[in-house]
């Protein structure tokens, strides 16, 4: 079955290890295959890796884009560490993207990851609020 992706004008995404971008007027792709995908507004660029959360978030959108996730797995396991030791209410949240990354559901990671970046924002709002 295929994927159905429709864009609005202008939007991107990015298929495989390549970025498409929209013409001017609303458009709806099929696509079948196994490249990974990413829609424009799940996309986190290098500029906007802010956080420590949103770094974990990178670098797990890079595993899943990546032909070979492995050469992403140090550098995720150093940030994931770093976040838990300053955050050890994360775990529940890095357990579950773990958990996607170790069955090979690296899009579902992504999803988890979103879930910590929420998460985090809390976080901040709390200590800003205080």
């Amino acid at each position: 079955m295929a994927l159905k992706v429709e864009l609005k004008p202008g939007e991107r995404f990015i298929l495989g290890d390549s970025v498409i971008t929209n013409d001017d007027q609303r458009t709806r792709l099929f696509i079948e295959g196994d490249s990974p995908i990413l829609r424009e507004k799940d996309i986190l660029r290098t500029d906007d890796a802010d956080t420590p959360c949103k770094r974990v978030y990178l670098i797990v959108q890079m595993m899943y884009l990546a032909a070979d996730p492995r050469p992403h797995h140090e550098l995720y396991f150093q940030i994931v560490k770093d976040v838990m030791q300053a955050a050890p209410s994360t775990t529940p949240f890095i357990d579950a993207i773990n958990s996607k990354i170790l069955t090979g559901e690296m899009y579902k990671a992504l999803k988890e990851a979103r879930k910590l970046i929420e998460y985090e924002r809390g976080l901040l709002e709390n200590v800003k609020g205080s």
